[in-house]
């Protein structure tokens, strides 16, 4: 059964999404928070997969292309320079890591989900959204 999502990323403290929202297409229903993100993990090492194996020869830019990218704030070409990819294995385990530790939160319908074996109730068009926090810096830490 394919379900379909809206992504949101944002970074605290920032007043834009580090990426805009975005549909996110599963081919079946996670049933907790680790199902969630592993399934995300393995679209978005897919995904670099299909676009390094493009290539490109001449890389241009649409206007409409241009006026999105701006919006987000970078404007390029997406060139994929590292032509090794993530082992899959890997990094599930270190994003999974990532939301042990709290360096992210994630939501789902404004609703935090503060646990990887929580049970989810995913519906179609629903919104998740992935916060990414920073440590804090300077002279006192």
């Amino acid at each position: 059964m394919l379900v379909l999502l809206y992504v949101t990323v944002k970074k605290l403290g920032k007043r834009k999404p580090v990426l805009e929202r975005r549909e996110l297409v599963l081919h079946e229903t996670p049933g907790n928070l680790q199902e969630l993100i592993t399934r995300i993990v393995s679209l978005q090492v897919q995904e670099l997969a299909d676009k390094q194996g493009r290539g490109e020869l001449i890389p241009y830019l649409t206007r409409g292309e241009l006026r999105e990218r701006g919006i987000s704030g970078k404007i390029g070409f997406g060139t994929v320079y590292n032509n090794k990819l993530p082992e899959l294995d890997k990094t599930v385990e270190a994003v999974l890591l990532a939301f042990e530790e709290g360096l992210f939160k994630v939501f789902l319908r404004e609703k935090a989900c503060t646990r990887l074996q929580e049970p989810l109730e995913i519906g179609e068009g629903d919104e998740l959204v992935f916060i990414r926090l920073t440590m804090p810096a300077g002279s006192l830490w």
